[in-house]
């Protein structure tokens, strides 16, 4: 871990309560930090959604689950 920051926050304990449960947390901080992980990935998916055709000439990429490929013949 990087470093940690102590906050207060103003949160509805209902709603903390149902996230907390949501995502199986067992503290408050590992809530809070799972929550902000979940709207960073959310985030990037969306980023990455607003590509999508963006790049005419792209070509597709085999997916991982798809073919296993061996990484030596990549290099």
């Amino acid at each position: 871990m990087m470093g940690s920051v102590k906050k207060t926050l103003n949160i509805d304990d209902e709603l903390f309560s149902s996230a907390k449960e949501a995502c199986g947390a067992t503290t408050d901080t590992e809530t809070v930090r799972l929550g902000l992980e979940a709207l960073i990935r959310r985030a990037a998916y969306e980023r990455l959604r607003a590509l999508r055709g963006s790049e005419p000439e792209a070509e597709d990429v085999a997916r991982r689950r798809e073919e296993s490929v061996d990484p030596a013949s990549i290099i």
